[in-house]
């Protein structure tokens, strides 16, 4: 009987021991570029729900290696701007996405629409594709970004907020000005150039394209 009291007490702490380990393909982008600024919208309450999102219990960005080693390639280049990258979002657990689709069906809550999506009836998210049940995030190698000065570490103008609900967001947008169109053009084509993909509808957005893992939606908290 103690033998198997000593055997539970060691599996549990090894099993506590390994809780917070990341999937092997996976690192933190703040240990492979220090110099990266996170502002992580989905830890905190500044984002288009107002509230923590489900998967996000530590303040850390997360992806994986490949798209790591690549967005590396990135910052060391805007650092001959005296400018470097500031993440959103990066890795998204699908419980997380399963947290947005959640507060999607839930009409009444509205509490940050004037802020992220005043334009746009909450009903239409699901046909707008602004919410969906699946995230290129969740497959690792997608991350969300903006450019910031290094002496400063004030974000660039880039026209609209991170996670705008609207055309305004998207990367050609007319109604923005050539400064900022200026800024959008130079995080796309250094995105464009270490091999990411980027999105018609949200300039922040970029896939690696030859992620490791098109196919498979990680669950995995980030911890």
């Amino acid at each position: 009987m103690k033998f198997y009291f000593l055997f539970i007490f060691f599996v549990g702490f090894f099993s506590f021991g390994q809780r917070n380990a990341l999937p092997v393909t996976f690192s933190e982008i703040q240990e492979a570029i220090p110099s990266a600024v996170l502002d992580l919208r989905y830890y905190g309450s500044d984002n288009f729900i107002g509230r923590p999102i489900a998967g996000y219990r530590s303040p850390k960005a997360v992806l994986t290696t490949e798209a790591l080693n690549q967005l590396k390639k990135v910052q060391e280049e805007l650092k001959t701007f005296q400018l470097g990258i500031k993440i959103f979002d990066a890795y998204r657990p699908q419980r997380a996405v399963d947290d947005f689709v959640s507060w999607a069906k839930v009409p009444d809550d509205t509490l940050m629409k004037a802020h992220f999506y005043p334009d746009v009836a909450k009903k239409d998210l699901f046909e707008l594709d602004y919410i969906a049940s699946k995230s290129g995030h969740s497959r690792g190698s997608t991350l969300d970004l903006t450019l910031v000065s290094l002496k400063t570490f004030e974000a660039l103008d880039m026209g609209s907020p991170y996670d705008f609900f609207g055309q305004i967001s998207w990367p050609f947008a007319k109604e923005i000005s050539a400064k900022q169109r200026a800024h959008r053009m130079l995080l796309r084509t250094l995105m464009l150039k270490h091999g990411f993909q980027p999105y018609c509808c949200e300039w922040w957005h970029f896939t690696l394209k030859s992620e490791p893992f098109p196919a498979t939606y990680f669950d995995f908290i980030v911890e």
